[in-house]
């Protein structure tokens, strides 16, 4: 039998999904969580670190994966300030490896973290869920303040936004790898010392937003990514939502090459219905439901002996639930089950 650690990703206190209820999911291992608290850049203190890891620990679930510790814009940006924020990402690194968390999940994306276009869009079931109409993103001017999801940094005002958009205006793609390799060469060592592997999050979409540029969004670019420090500790969070939301990425292959790797170490699982001009809308997990064949992929991940975290991901807005779109309780519950389900008939099965 080989250990599916299940994950589930949750918020704090002010979470509208509570902590016990996650506890209740059948084979749930770990809480993925963050101090949210801190302006990004800054040291997580160790006071609130083990705060946070008690509380977790108190409901009977493992500290073990951090999502995220936040990348600063001056970093990917490549400027001279960097290195202090460097520094302080190394400390962080250190401070929860001394808590015993073994997975940090980080971006590189510039300024913005995951995009839709509407959060609550009505399913044929009744449902709600997260959709990404290529319309509507084209029709959008976020300096204007038109985009506002969960998991932005919502610090930031129109002026900031201007700004940011005016530095990155001057670099490109080359740029954004060469300032990403800059930081990997100093944040790595120290992950290896910490014993903490570092996980990058795809792009999402994995594709330019709004004149921004973005690199990690295909195969292609895995590759050179991992090649960039070729670590262990050096790895992914092979969200399969994300970069399956690109119908030129073959999710399939790319769970099956790199975790045969050991260079997978968080999945995000999740399904996505693929349109024809581009857009996508989230789904429930079942494979049906959805473009992706999420079967196969857990087959990819059983077969090289999968030994990382994964939770599910996004769900719909199911039951009448209300809270944070997209990370309600009783959808991602359905999908742990689905998860769990098709991991234990594997194992039945490879012991015949």
């Amino acid at each position: 039998m080989i250990n599916l650690k299940l994950s589930f990703r949750w918020y704090g206190e002010e979470d509208p999904v509570k902590i016990e209820y996650i506890k209740q999911i059948p084979s749930m291992d770990s809480i993925v969580t963050a101090i949210y608290d801190v302006p990004v850049g800054e040291v997580w203190s160790m006071e609130s670190i083990n705060k946070l890891k008690e509380t977790v620990e108190k409901a009977g679930l493992n500290f073990d994966v951090i999502e995220s510790v936040p990348v600063h814009e001056d970093i990917k940006l490549g400027f001279s300030s960097r290195d202090k924020y460097i520094e302080n990402y190394k400390q962080n690194i250190i401070n929860l490896g001394k808590a015993g968390v073994k997975v940090i999940c980080y971006n590189f994306m510039p300024v913005f973290d995951w995009t839709r276009s509407q959060l609550d869009k009505k399913l044929e079931d009744g449902s709600t869920a997260l959709v990404y109409y290529k319309d509507q993103i084209d029709k959008m001017d976020p300096l204007k303040g038109e985009l506002s999801l969960p998991g932005w940094d919502s610090s930031y005002t129109k002026e900031d936004l201007k700004d940011l958009f005016d530095k990155y205006s001057k670099i490109d793609e080359e740029d954004l790898w060469t300032n990403l390799e800059y930081f990997l060469k100093e944040i790595i060592p120290v992950a290896e010392a910490s014993n903490v592997k570092m996980a990058i999050h795809p792009d999402d979409p994995p594709w330019s937003i709004f004149g921004l540029p973005r690199i990690i969004t295909t195969e292609e670019n895995l590759d050179r990514f991992l090649k960039l420090v070729d670590s262990e500790y050096n790895g992914l969070t092979l969200c399969t939502g994300s970069l399956g939301s690109g119908s030129f990425n073959d999710i399939v292959r790319m769970v099956d090459k790199y975790s045969a790797q050991g260079r997978i170490h968080f999945m995000h699982v999740r399904n996505i219905k693929l349109l024809d001009d581009g857009s996508f809308e989230e789904s429930a997990h079942y494979s049906s439901c959805g473009s992706l064949n999420i079967v196969e992929i857990m087959k990819a991940l059983h077969k090289n002996k999968f030994d990382g975290y994964l939770r599910p991901d996004h769900g719909r807005m199911i039951w009448g639930e209300t809270g944070k779109p997209g990370y309600g309780l009783y959808d991602r519950a359905l999908g742990a089950m689905y998860i769990t389900g098709i991991w234990e008939t594997l194992d039945n099965v490879n012991k015949e």
